[in-house]
């Protein structure tokens, strides 16, 4: 399911990069094509379906982040942070002095 909610995250995202790419801030963009009178849709309405198309994949985008989050699979994670936590349980203190030898060791006279 997570990986479906991911791939279908993708697909959102690079719906919403073309459907932005195509609009222009100054009436242009795919609008601008279509200024015959006589159109179907007409530029009023291409300009008007290209908006509701960007704010429908965004606030798609949303939902299926929340999603995502939500069902996000935690098995590996908690794996991994036992791991962690055995080996900083098990870690030394690094407070602790090494004990190092106090006595000089006697040479033998024959040497």
């Amino acid at each position: 399911m997570y990986t479906l909610i991911t791939i279908l995250i993708v697909a959102v995202c690079v719906f919403l990069t073309l459907i932005v790419l195509v609009q222009n801030s100054k009436g242009g963009g795919l609008a601008a094509n279509f200024s015959a009178s006589n159109q179907i849709m007409g530029v009023r309405k291409t300009a008007d379906f290209l908006e509701k198309a960007t704010w429908t994949l965004a606030g798609s985008l949303i939902v299926l982040c929340i999603l995502a989050a939500l069902i996000l699979p935690s098995t590996g994670v908690n794996v991994n942070r036992s791991i962690l936590d055995s080996q900083i349980e098990n870690a030394a203190d690094p407070t602790t002095m090494p004990s190092f030898p106090t006595t000089i060791p006697l040479t033998s006279p024959e040497e």
